[in-house]
C-alpha cells in the first residue's frame, strides 16, 4: 500500500505540474468570473442558469486535463522506457496502475475544488442582483434572505460537485486503462466518443427494458443489455434538476412544500459513489489484463 500511495503522490504532482493544468483552470476561472457578471435574461432564474453552465465547463475542463493525464500515465512511460525502470524496483503492475489513476482522479478533484469555489464565489455574487436585493441595505430581513439564499444555492451546488468529479473518475478509468496500449492520439477522441455514448444510455436502457427491442430476437435483445452494460451510464451523476434548478430546503425555506431536502440528495450521491466504484473496478481490471500483457520495452513487440 504505501508504494501505491508513493506512486498516488507522484502523478498527483506529475499532473498539476503539467502547463495544460494550470492553463485549462485558468481559462475556467476566467470563464466562470465573466459568466457570474453577465445577464442571462430567464426571468429570475439568471442565478439557477448561472450554476448550470458553470457545471458544464468545469465538467469540460478538467476532463480535458484529466485525460491528457492519463495519456502521459502509462503509454508514455512505456514508449519512453520509464516503465521498465520502474518496474525494475520491488512494485507490482497493479500497484502502478491503481496509484496512477488515484493520482489522476486526486488532481480531477482538486481542479473540480478550486473552480467550485470559483463558482460559489460567482454566485455569491450573483444573488443580490438576480433576486433584486440591495447587499449594503441596512434591513436584516434583506439581509438574512441573501444569506438564506446563498445557502440554498450552495447545498445543491456541492453535491452536484462531487457527481461532476465522481463523472470525471469513471471517463478518468477508462483512459488510465486505454493508455496501456494507446496514445493520446487515440484516448482523447476514444473518450470523448464514450463520453457522449454513456450519456445516451438513459434513452437505451428504457428501450432495452420494455421498448422496440421487447419484440425482438434474443440476440437482439441480449446485445441491447450488453451495449446498456458495457457503457457508463453518465446520466446516474447528473442530478442538476434537483441540486440546481430546484429549491433546498434551508432555513427560510424549510417551509416550502417544494423544496427539497438535503438527506435524500446525499443518499443519491452515495448511491451514485457505488456504481462509479463498481464501474472502475470493473474498466481498470480490463485495463490490467491489458497491462500485463504489455511489453514495457516501447511498442507491442
Amino acid at each position: 500500500m504505501y508504494r501505491t500511495l508513493v506512486i498516488l503522490r507522484y502523478t498527483f504532482l506529475e499532473a498539476v505540474l503539467q502547463p495544460i493544468y494550470s492553463l485549462l483552470l485558468t481559462l475556467g476561472a476566467a470563464i466562470l468570473l465573466v459568466f457570474s457578471l453577465l445577464p442571462f435574461f430567464t426571468l429570475g432564474e439568471d442565478t439557477k442558469m448561472f450554476k448550470s453552465v458553470a457545471l458544464d465547463v468545469i465538467l469540460l475542463l478538467v476532463l480535458l486535463a484529466t485525460l491528457f493525464a492519463t495519456s502521459k500515465s502509462i503509454y508514455e512511460e512505456i514508449e519512453d522506457r520509464t516503465m521498465l525502470t520502474l518496474m525494475s524496483k520491488p512494485v507490482r503492475r497493479w500497484e502502478v496502475m491503481l496509484g496512477k489513476y488515484l493520482g489522476i482522479i486526486s488532481a480531477a478533484a482538486l481542479g473540480v475544488a478550486l473552480l467550485g469555489l470559483v463558482v460559489v464565489l460567482g454566485t455569491i455574487l450573483r444573488v443580490p442582483t438576480d433576486y433584486q436585493l440591495n447587499p449594503n441595505s441596512l434591513d436584516d430581513t434583506i439581509r438574512k434572505q441573501i444569506i438564506s439564499l446563498d445557502l440554498m444555492h450552495i447545498a445543491g451546488l456541492v453535491p452536484q460537485l462531487v457527481l461532476t468529479w465522481l463523472q470525471i473518475s469513471v471517463l478518468a478509468a477508462v483512459g488510465v486503462a486505454l493508455s496501456t496500449r494507446f496514445s493520446l492520439v487515440v484516448n482523447l477522441p476514444a473518450v470523448i466518443i464514450l463520453y457522449l455514448m454513456g450519456n445516451m444510455t438513459r434513452f437505451l436502457l428504457p428501450i432495452v427494458a420494455g421498448g422496440p427491442l421487447a419484440g425482438k430476437p434474443a440476440a437482439v435483445q441480449w446485445f441491447g443489455k450488453a451495449v446498456g452494460l458495457i457503457l457508463p451510464y453518465l446520466s446516474a451523476f447528473d442530478l442538476k434538476d434537483v441540486t440546481v434548478l430546484s429549491t433546498i430546503k434551508v432555513r427560510s425555506f424549510a417551509s416550502d412544500p417544494q423544496a427539497v431536502a438535503l438527506t435524500p440528495i446525499w443518499t443519491y450521491v452515495g448511491l451514485a459513489t457505488l456504481y462509479a466504484i463498481a464501474y472502475c473496478t470493473f474498466v481498470l481490471c480490463a485495463g490490467m489484463w491489458s497491462f500485463q500483457r504489455r511489453e514495457l520495452g516501447g511498442g507491442e513487440g
